[in-house]
């Protein structure tokens, strides 16, 4: 289930930049965008993000995704302990009147510290890492694999971590050293499931993302 208040047009080519729109029309849609997700009631088990121009409402993922996202962030969580980082879930990332929730992300354990103006998630910058785990359907898969790939890396955000159950067989992608100007990643790292993936910088350099996190490959 989607609402969309602003879509790149079909024609409109994928160039992994924001499409073109002036400075006073962007904001203008930003704060339009933000007031409505503000106001937003939804039903129980759904939530909502802002997304490049576009409300994405979304339900609460399947028991195979839930228990992905969990495996990650319990693992983190362990990785992470005695240090003034964890991992998260169920929050906010704020970034320009853009807002995400991803299955799990790893930023200082006081989150009250580094809240948005408006209280309601936790600023990009306090984030070191971004994970998620990716639902069937081709929107879905889009909004993961594309444009919150896009996003994150305007966003400055250091690593993206991507569990892709659709993606031949599984595969986990770490993306890393974003380029906020070309909205993309310098550093792609893609392993099929039952290989290790290593994350390579921030707090959580060193974890590693395995089969005990992904599963088996599926067939």
């Amino acid at each position: 289930m989607t609402a969309l208040a602003h879509e790149r047009p079909e024609t409109m080519p994928d160039t992994g930049i924001e499409h073109a729109v002036n400075d006073a029309d962007a904001s203008e849609l930003d704060k339009t965008l933000w007031q409505a997700w503000k106001a937003m009631e939804l039903p129980e088990g759904y939530h909502a993000e802002i997304i490049e121009g576009a409300i994405d409402v979304s339900p609460t993922g399947r028991v195979t995704h839930a228990q992905a996202a969990n495996r990650v962030r319990r693992a983190l969580d362990r990785y992470l302990a005695g240090g003034d980082h964890a991992a998260h879930q169920d929050t906010n990332v704020i970034h320009r009147l853009k807002s995400w929730i991803p299955d799990a992300f790893v930023g200082p354990e006081d989150l009250e510290l580094y809240a948005d103006e408006d209280g309601l998630g936790v600023k990009a910058e306090a984030v070191s890492l971004v994970v998620e785990v990716v639902s069937p359907g081709k929107h879905n898969q889009d909004r993961d694999r594309t444009r919150k790939r896009r996003e994150y890396a305007r966003a400055g955000i250091a690593v993206y971590v991507l569990i892709d159950d659709y993606d031949d067989g599984g595969t986990v992608t770490v993306l890393s050293d974003p380029r906020r100007d070309r909205a993309d990643w310098a550093v792609v790292h893609r392993a099929p499931y039952g290989s290790e993936v290593t994350v390579p910088e921030g707090p959580a350099k060193g974890f590693v993302i395995d089969r005990a996190i992904t599963g088996p490959r599926r067939t």
